[in-house]
């Protein structure tokens, strides 16, 4: 069943703010895809998880993820052109509170910048913000944003411009690849002359088992083939006993098979996959967009596990990535603190969940601000807790 739309479950069980109409967002679907693309190839900054083939496959399918509703703004001059655009859920879909505000919707990534037209930025983010006050919003709150990047300086200035400003919730940093660096400058930098050399003789050891090759699936067909070998791969991991894996659960399986053959159509995706003789023992799902990489998932075969897989795909891909002109950083996407990925892409990326106020001084901006971080403080205990119990 379709899911309602977002403005039908802003501020479920709330009044009405001050009387005002309520316009109606639109439903994702009804965004035009050509429009869409034509957006992604301006973005002021990139977002591999915004791109029209990875989120509208999201969109359709992927559990929890579906009936997604949209930001969307679009400028007449000299013709009609999307120049904005975020997914967004009300917060009483994302959180269960009755409380009158949107959230960006998880396109099954971490990251939810919003796609601006880099020339008419400004006015992009003037018209989503007052799209989502149109709509009943009282507060907008963007999930896993990049702070350091020009959406986030454009929307602090939006708001200073209104006397507003945005609250950051839980700022974190994680791994990033500064891949105009020299590879093994970076890796050297990174793990360190007596690492790389025992990573060396794990790649000696493991070639026992035949020759280890990279490989890199780009065209539709090249990637779908090698989707196929990564599903399997994760699945025969912890993921696969844990019950999280992708192909799992059906709606799951069917948007990663959507997504990941529409987006290589336009160079926005690659399978890579590391091989011992016939052998796949690693591989990993990556996207791109303009000028950056996003390193979304990985999948390894346990039994090589002593030969650290997963590194070793890794220490592949940052060569790879270091020596494509087209590339200048990536974002591994990843939690921070990540065992794997922090001791080798030293670059950090910094992260924050990000409210944003549409009424100035309205009781219910602080109202929602001050629930929010209640919420965040008791899932950051039960955490704690959880950590001790296991230890």
């Amino acid at each position: 069943m379709v899911e309602e739309t977002a403005t039908a479950s802003i501020g479920r069980g709330a009044s009405r703010a001050d009387g005002e109409r309520r316009d109606a967002l639109p439903l994702l679907t009804t965004i035009a895809a050509d429009a869409w693309r034509r957006l992604a190839t301006r973005a002021i900054e990139p977002n591999g998880y915004y791109l029209p083939d990875w989120e509208l496959a999201v969109n359709a399918s992927a559990t929890g993820r579906t009936g997604v509703s949209a930001l969307a703004a679009w400028s007449a001059s000299p013709s009609p052109r999307l120049i904005g655009l975020l997914p967004v859920i009300s917060g009483w879909r994302a959180f269960r509170l009755p409380l009158p505000f949107l959230v960006s919707a998880s396109p099954y990534g971490t990251l939810t910048t919003p796609l601006l037209e880099r020339n008419d930025a400004p006015e992009a983010l003037t018209a989503l913000l007052d799209q989502a006050r149109r709509a009943g919003a009282h507060t907008l709150l963007l999930r896993d944003m990049a702070l350091d990047g020009a959406a986030m300086a454009t929307l602090t200035a939006v708001l200073a411009s209104r006397g507003l400003a945005p609250c950051l919730l839980q700022p974190r940093r994680r791994a990033s690849l500064d891949a105009t660096r020299d590879a093994d400058e970076v890796l050297h930098d990174g793990l360190g002359a007596k690492k790389l050399k025992e990573l060396r003789r794990q790649r000696h050891r493991l070639a026992e088992h035949g020759d280890v090759v990279f490989t890199v699936a780009r065209s539709p067909a090249e990637v779908a083939a090698a989707l196929e070998i990564f599903l399997v791969l994760e699945a025969g991991g912890w993921k696969g006993k844990r019950g999280t894996a992708l192909s799992q659960d059906t709606g799951d399986a069917a948007f990663i098979r959507r997504a990941v053959p529409g987006l290589a159509e336009a160079a926005q995706c690659e399978i890579i996959t590391l091989h011992a003789g016939r052998t796949p023992i690693a591989a990993g799902i990556v996207l791109r967009h303009l000028d950056r990489a996003f390193y979304f998932k990985i999948g390894i075969d346990e039994r090589f596990a002593k030969f650290s897989p997963g590194v070793q795909l890794t220490l592949d891909l940052t060569r790879h990535l270091c020596a494509d002109p087209g590339i200048r950083s990536a974002d591994s996407t990843a939690a921070p603190g990540h065992p794997m990925i922090d001791p080798i892409w030293r670059g950090r990326l910094t992260i924050s969940d990000v409210l944003i106020p549409l009424r100035s001084g309205h009781p219910a901006v602080a109202m929602i601000h001050a629930v929010l971080r209640l919420r965040q403080s008791a899932i950051d205990g039960l955490r704690r807790v959880a950590q001790k119990l296991r230890g």
